[in-house]
């Protein structure tokens, strides 16, 4: 037969055989939008901030910046903030703020220190203890946000004046300071690896922790759907109530514990060392919230928030450049980041609004209707 004939010629495909992909090209194509999706800037645009931050630093002080110490000394510079900024993850993820944490961490840090000082505890038994105390500040947040029923923002914010009150008045504004507070205690995060000193890995080894609890444990998913829609947890027999206590009672103990770990690094108990975080936690976490997981608080992006933060406060200073230049790096980049969160949901509602008349054009095409 010719190649002309009826029975030879290729039939021509229908538009959904068209659109019917193999299996191989199925998966192929699977996962490269993936990736594509995975390597968007509107996922890890923190990311790439970070990655410009380093060429342009090493651009601008090509002798200074692009060395080891850099690298040890951001770390270092930032590992308090991100223990502090830590802390507020499980909370916030339950949609519950917690504005006492940083006084927290001043009421934890006097404590150990005053245990130090002046009844001779070692370092371990002046760590439980400035724990305790912001322990005993967690279940008082539960009792006003969960039982009480006030609003978490208002709530925990007149608890940390309560707190910041009590320091004043037992510390008469002064800070604790002593010779004993130099050797082990101080040790406790003066401490060094390689150069590296203790709270980094304390940070990692807290990230680790809350990676598993909130991505891989069913608490994290009620965490997580309680902070979504309350509502609709309780629906699901979710204890929403006894999650949020918890998570209050959780950021406490990590703040008590980053309060200490501030207090050895300042070889001192300071009655408002804590109040210096509030700002600097916040910011950290909401940004951390629009990196890997797109509006949902978690602990690989707040590292990453804190360490673009930090690069570029550090790389300020290796320049020279003025101190108001550093508030204003810190603005530009929260408003940049937050906002770019903001138009990415606005183009997501503008993409499934139009959805519906896209499909109806579809569908009316495939059926030969007129409607």
């Amino acid at each position: 037969m010719s190649a002309n004939t009826p029975t030879e010629r290729p039939l021509p495909r229908t538009e959904a055989q068209a659109g019917q992909a193999s299996p191989a090209d199925a998966g192929s194509s699977g996962w490269r939008t993936k990736l594509r999706a995975d390597l968007s800037p509107r996922n890890i645009g923190a990311v790439y901030v970070l990655i410009i931050e380093c060429i342009v630093f090493t651009i601008w002080a090509p002798d200074t910046f692009p060395q080891v110490a850099t690298i040890k000394q951001v770390l270092d510079n930032n590992a308090i903030t991100a223990l502090a900024a830590l802390a507020l993850i499980v909370p916030l993820a339950a949609r519950t703020f917690d504005l006492s944490f940083a006084y927290v961490m001043s009421l934890s840090g006097v404590t150990a220190a005053h245990f130090v000082v002046a009844d001779n505890l070692n370092v371990v038994l002046a760590l439980l203890a400035g724990i305790g105390a912001a322990l005993i500040i967690g279940v008082i947040n539960g009792i006003v946000v969960v039982v009480m029923r006030i609003d978490s923002f208002i709530g925990t914010l007149a608890t940390g004046s309560l707190v910041q009150a009590f320091i004043t008045f037992v510390t008469n504004d002064n800070s604790i300071t002593s010779s004993q507070l130099s050797g082990a205690f101080s040790q406790m995060s003066q401490g060094s690896v390689a150069g590296i000193i203790y709270p980094v890995f304390y940070a990692l080894a807290i990230t680790v922790a809350l990676w598993l609890l909130m991505e891989h444990t069913a608490t994290g998913r009620r965490l997580y759907a309680t902070g979504f829609n309350p509502n609709a947890a309780r629906l699901a027999n979710i204890r929403v109530n006894k999650l949020r206590f918890c998570s209050l009672l959780t950021s406490a103990g990590l703040a008590g514990f980053a309060g200490v770990m501030l207090a050895s690094s300042l070889a001192a108990g300071s009655p408002t060392a804590g109040t210096a975080y509030l700002l600097p936690a916040f910011a950290t976490v909401f940004v951390g919230a629009t990196v890997f997981k797109h509006g949902r608080f978690n602990a690989w992006g707040t590292i990453v928030a804190v360490l673009m933060l930090g690069t570029g406060l550090v790389g300020l200073g290796l320049v020279s450049a003025p101190l108001w230049a550093q508030d204003m790096f810190t603005g530009v980049v929260l408003i940049a980041a937050l906002s770019a969160n903001v138009f990415q949901r606005q183009g997501q509602v503008r993409s499934t609004a139009a959805g519906p008349r896209w499909l109806s054009t579809r569908w009316r095409a495939l059926t030969g209707s007129s409607r």
